[in-house]
């Protein structure tokens, strides 16, 4: 008789969590990754000598991070970026230092708080880098 309460409590405990909508957590994460690149703006840099700068944008909720990635077929082709917050500097963050990104999502900007000004700062990493389509999210 113990045996059957203990089995049909642990039967009522998982009902009650699936019915009320509880996720693993790694269906989380991946939510709230999807959430984030889910909203990414995509934009094409075309290339020039001198570094090209997009936005103002505004940091939300959607992502802890500002990410970037590359969109494209042609293999050995990447940018470098960096992020000004606008309202503080006119400087890169990470010491005034670039980060290269190809196409898998990558940081260029950790833990912003929402509500932040930004600009993204990229340049070319070598020639190959003509009329590049890329995406960020924030």
């Amino acid at each position: 008789m113990i045996r059957s309460r203990t089995i049909a409590s642990a039967l009522f405990a998982a009902a009650a969590l699936l019915g009320a909508g509880v996720a693993p957590a790694s269906a989380q994460s991946s939510a709230a990754a999807l959430s984030c690149y889910g909203g990414a703006r995509t934009l094409t840099y075309h290339y020039q000598a001198a570094a090209k700068e997009y936005g103002t944008y505004t940091t939300s909720s959607r992502c802890n991070d500002i990410n970037m990635r590359l969109i494209t077929d042609e293999p050995g082709v990447y940018l470098d970026a960096c992020v000004v917050f606008v309202d503080h500097t006119t400087k890169c963050n990470n010491d005034d230092a670039y980060t290269t990104h190809g196409t898998e999502w990558g940081t260029v900007a950790t833990d912003v708080k929402d509500g932040t000004h930004f600009v993204l700062r990229v340049h070319a990493y070598d020639i190959d880098a003509q009329n590049v389509t890329f995406q960020i999210a924030y």
